[in-house]
């Protein structure tokens, strides 16, 4: 039998009669081993096809014959590619033998085949190669037989179970076949940390299963660094071409390895696709897309690329998930801690702008981030981006003071280190003075003193502090609306203003005794200027802008430690 040749449209027929003879009471001739060995060198696609199709259980004579192909490294090599193109496509991917036959072959069929072959000892080699696209065959074999099923493979997947005495389903043994091949490589303890944190049956939950695939990378990554690298490139190419149906876990996995990946090969394609799912609607997907490019900006060559993130980024901070508002932050402050990266003018005020309301977000490490990052961006504007910058960091001067009364000790020096930048930046040397003496009250009367026309947009713009959980910004605030009221005095809309400030100093539900002797000085004010404008309701806004007038000079006479103020 040494010349044993076999055409390949002989090859579906042989096969069954090989199978038939191995059903047969009979002990199988080694030969007969041998001439299935030499077919699937020869023919090995055409041989995997047709035994899938002659045995889709697995059969006991089909174990025989698979296990045979197993025993061969040469040979289970080259039938491996055919073998993962089945399990690939589930439930059904159709293809032909050399006899033209293109009966449905299912996928299951062929992880029942993998099953068998990764016990055997010597396909360790073999399936170290494919390992990868193994891995992540299976795990789309578990997405799919998860969410989706039909009667054919529930039938199919009965006789199975009677033929294996398998007590599981398709997704538990599409799981059992990874847990098998990883024993394979050698990785039992993945396989044993991913039991203790209940890994494997997350896996089986679809509302959970990104979840479970970021925990097998994690776990992959402690000790199986280039089977990660090369499961990552796997996935990268997946991810990079099409929206796999799977996007969402394959996206979890491949970030939680990004640090095995060879970026000088691939940093461009990897950064197109966070680039694409930062605009996805999906919020798991931002976030994912979010952490790949925190982990990025460690190589500085990818922290010069994400600057053409900037815009899309900049959206980000406007969004109702804290996590991606954060992490967008973390990246912008990531990108400016390398030298020689300057923020352009025209990205400069933009960021700048957006990132004004997050001093009075609700997580305090997005405060804390956001008045850290306004600072780096004065420090980083180009020069044609100083100009477009004033107007708004002019505007952050009051919050910013205001926030150098929280109750978080590093939030608070971290705005009093951006107000002294912020006065810095707008060259107003006295204000810098009292900041940089720590003297804040002194702070407060300057900016009011320095543009009194400005003093009812400074009290409007403390307001809403009066509304903040933390006792200290509302007594700050309520101590400079004090300070504003007394230079509103005989300005153009000082009665609609003083109104305003009552309505909003009211709503205060644990008012301090500050905050009710204002209520009585403002109160009493306003009671004033009815009585003298004959006016019963506060000025309508048509009134206000019809009544505008140069405002006479005043002085802000204000206790520099307290910063108690009275109206007279």
């Amino acid at each position: 039998m040494s010349n044993y040749i076999v055409k390949a449209d002989q090859v579906p027929a042989m096969v069954r009669i090989m199978h038939e003879r191995l059903m047969s009471p009979e002990s199988a001739d080694v030969r007969l081993f041998m001439n299935i060995l030499r077919m699937a060198e020869e023919h090995p696609a055409s041989v995997v096809m047709s035994l899938l199709r002659c045995a889709p259980t697995c059969d006991r004579a089909a174990v025989m014959m698979w296990r045979t192909i197993s025993s061969s490294r040469s040979t289970l090599e080259k039938v491996l590619p055919t073998l993962l193109c089945v399990i690939e496509d589930w439930p059904l991917h159709s293809m032909f033998t050399s006899d033209g036959d293109d009966t449905d072959v299912f996928a299951l069929a062929g992880t029942l085949v993998l099953w068998v072959m990764v016990q055997v000892p010597k396909s360790h080699e073999a399936m170290h190669i494919y390992a990868p696209h193994f891995l992540v065959a299976l795990l789309a074999q578990i997405f799919d037989s998860t969410v989706h099923s039909t009667e054919d493979v529930d039938t199919f997947w009965t006789q199975c179970q009677a033929e294996h005495n398998l007590q599981s389903n398709p997704s538990r043994f599409a799981m059992q076949t990874m847990k098998s091949l990883f024993s394979r490589l050698q990785c039992d303890n993945v396989v044993m940390a991913m039991e203790r944190k209940r890994g494997w049956d997350t896996l089986l939950c679809a509302d959970t299963q990104h979840y479970a695939v970021g925990l097998l990378a994690r776990e992959m990554h402690r000790d199986l660094i280039p089977l990660c690298s090369r499961t990552a490139c796997h996935l990268l190419g997946m991810l990079s071409t099409v929206r796999h149906r799977w996007d969402l876990p394959f996206l979890a996995f491949l970030v939680e390895v990004l640090d095995c990946m060879d970026l000088c090969e691939c940093r461009d394609g990897v950064l197109e696709m966070m680039a694409r799912y930062l605009q996805s609607e999906c919020k798991e997907r931002r976030r994912l897309a979010l952490r790949g490019l925190v982990l990025l900006i460690k190589d500085t060559s990818m922290a010069r690329r994400i600057g053409m993130l900037s815009q899309r980024l900049v959206e980000l901070l406007g969004d109702a998930d804290t996590e991606v508002v954060r992490m967008s932050l973390s990246v912008f402050m990531n990108v400016l801690q390398y030298k020689g990266i300057m923020v352009s003018y025209t990205t400069a005020p933009r960021l700048a702008e957006a990132l004004l309301p997050l001093f009075d977000h609700d997580n305090s490490h997005v405060r804390m981030l956001s008045i850290q990052l306004f600072q780096k961006v004065m420090d980083m504007v180009v020069d044609e981006g100083r100009k477009p910058m004033k107007r708004i960091v002019s505007e952050s001067l009051l919050p910013l003071f205001l926030h150098c009364h929280e109750e978080n000790q590093r939030l608070a020096e971290a705005s009093v280190a951006t107000l002294f930048h912020a006065a810095g930046f707008l060259k107003k040397r006295a204000l810098k003075e009292v900041v940089k003496k720590e003297k804040l009250w002194k702070f407060a009367e300057c900016l009011l003193a320095e543009d009194r026309s400005r003093a009812a947009e400074h009290l409007r713009q403390a307001l809403p502090y009066l509304r903040s959980p933390q006792e200290p910004l509302r007594e700050a605030a309520v101590r400079f609306i004090g300070m504003a009221g007394r230079c509103l005095r005989g300005q153009p809309g000082e009665l609609q203003v003083l109104d305003e400030a009552l309505q909003a100093m009211s709503e205060d539900e644990s008012p301090s005794s500050f905050n009710l002797e204002m209520q009585a000085i403002f109160g009493t004010r306003s009671a004033e200027l009815r009585s003298s404008t004959g006016f019963n309701d506060p000025l309508s806004q048509e009134q206000y802008q019809e009544t505008v007038r140069r405002p006479p000079s005043l002085t802000v006479n204000a206790d520099p430690d307290t910063g108690n103020a009275e109206l007279s």
